[in-house]
C-alpha cells in the first residue's frame, strides 16, 4: 500500500490539484473583470506578476491567509473562489453535490465550460460596466438580448 502512495503522491505533485485549478480560474475571472492586470494584483498582495500567474492556472496552491486577502482584494466574499465548481469535482474531494451559488439557477454549465471565462466575454462585460449612463446601459442590455434567440425559460 505504501508503494501505492508514492506513486498517488508523485502524480499529485507533477499535476495540479483540480480544486486549485477552479480556485485559480475564479482568481483570474475575478481580476480580468475588475480590469486589474497581474502585475497590480500582485502589488496590492505584495507579490511578483509570476506568483499571480502560478495562482491563476493552479500550480501554487492558494492558502487561506492569501485567499482571505484576495477576497479583499478583488472585493468578492471567499466563496466566490468556490462558485460554479463542478459537482463531479465538489464530490470527488468531498464537497456538497448539487450545491450552486446563490447568484441564481443560470450557471457556467448552461453556456458550455469555458464562455464565461474567455477574453471575449471578460472583456464585453469590462466594456459593459464602464458606460457610466444607467440608461445608455440599460439600452446595450436590451439590444444584445434582443439579437439572441427567444428566450423559452420564462424567466
Amino acid at each position: 500500500m505504501a508503494g501505492a502512495e508514492q506513486v498517488l503522491g508523485s502524480d499529485r505533485d507533477s499535476r495540479p490539484s483540480p480544486i486549485d485549478v477552479h480556485v485559480g480560474s475564479r482568481i483570474r475571472l475575478r481580476r480580468t473583470l475588475l480590469g486589474m492586470s497581474q502585475e497590480r494584483l500582485g502589488e496590492a498582495l505584495g507579490l511578483t506578476f509570476q506568483q499571480v500567474q502560478k495562482y491563476e492556472r493552479g500550480v501554487n496552491r492558494v492558502g487561506a491567509s492569501r485567499l482571505f486577502d484576495l477576497s479583499r482584494v478583488l472585493d468578492v466574499p471567499i466563496s466566490f473562489f468556490f462558485d460554479d465548481m463542478p459537482d463531479s469535482l465538489a464530490s470527488n474531494f468531498g464537497g456538497v453535490a448539487g450545491r450552486r451559488p446563490s447568484g441564481g439557477p443560470e450557471t457556467q454549465d448552461a453556456f458550455g465550460d469555458d464562455t464565461l471565462s474567455r477574453r471575449e466575454t471578460l472583456e464585453l462585460v469590462r466594456a459593459y460596466y464602464r458606460i457610466t449612463d444607467p440608461s445608455i446601459r440599460k439600452r446595450v442590455f436590451d439590444l444584445i438580448k434582443s439579437m439572441g434567440p427567444a428566450d423559452v425559460s420564462g424567466a
